[in-house]
């Protein structure tokens, strides 16, 4: 792969701030965006040490119109060659709820799938009109796995996944990869709002290897740790009372006054 100018939405920490200083490099552009503005000053410092150019966009991704003038006017002085779309938040049901409300379901598919995608198609046209590049879309092993505590969360991966795979054989002719990324549990601010067993989690460094191990092979679906990933591609195969039975063992709830400030 010779990415020389990569855009990468979620970049303020977690797995996005991970790939950002995994990707950064002498003859490198970088465009980050994300939230926190202190925490994405900081990631672009770390990779312009490495001798990558950096500009930054401190934007909520909902937000399209600030986030198109940004990667628009990125793409003009640096032609993208690969845009990862890793912006998401978590929310759920809060330790005195059955269900989460209307409001946190509405925010969360906003944001992790509704976003996504407008993110990608403010890139996309450029890529096609070059007839190269690719695109990493961040799911999660939740687009296999319904959680019944974070009903919107587990709808926006899984939209998000399925919509990587069929936007991957859209433009197979075309040159342009897509490939979707489904981490299992990951240690990362956005993990700290989520009360409750973790099986399995790895840091955001060893999630971002995984990623671009993924990439360079071009795999559709990049799921990791391997064992979870397979168990979760036949979850939904079993009989509900089997599939009920192992989830009660992973229930959670999420953070009281958490912020929507963590991200993947």
């Amino acid at each position: 792969m010779d990415h020389r100018s990569i855009v990468i939405t979620g970049a303020s920490s977690g797995i996005g701030a991970a790939l950002a200083r995994r990707l950064a490099g002498s003859g490198r552009a970088l465009g980050l965006v994300g939230r926190d503005v202190g925490r994405l000053e900081a990631i672009a410092q770390a990779c312009r040490s490495k001798g990558a150019l950096c500009r930054t966009a401190a934007l909520d991704v909902r937000d399209r119109s600030r986030l198109k003038d940004f990667l628009e006017s990125f793409e003009q002085q640096h032609p993208i060659d690969l845009a990862i779309v890793n912006a998401g938040i978590l929310d759920g049901r809060a330790a005195d709820q059955s269900i989460e409300t209307g409001e946190a379901a509405l925010s969360v598919l906003q944001t992790n799938l509704l976003a996504a995608i407008d993110t990608v198609h403010i890139v996309l046209p450029a890529l096609r009109e070059r007839r190269r590049g690719d695109i990493v879309l961040v799911a999660s092993l939740a687009a296999f796995v319904p959680l019944a505590d974070a009903p919107a969360y587990s709808a926006s991966k899984a939209g998000l996944a399925s919509y990587g795979l069929a936007l991957r054989d859209a433009l197979r002719g075309e040159d342009i990869r897509v490939v979707v990324a489904c981490p299992g549990f990951v240690s990362t601010a956005m993990g700290k709002t989520h009360i409750g067993p973790r099986p399995g989690e790895i840091s955001a460094e060893q999630a971002a290897d995984q990623i671009l191990n993924g990439l360079a092979r071009n795999r559709p679906l990049i799921g990791f740790p391997r064992v979870p990933f397979w168990l979760t591609r036949l979850s939904l195969l079993v009989p509900e009372f089997v599939r009920r039975r192992r989830m009660r063992h992973t229930r959670f709830h999420v953070r009281p006054n958490r912020t929507s400030e963590a991200s993947e």
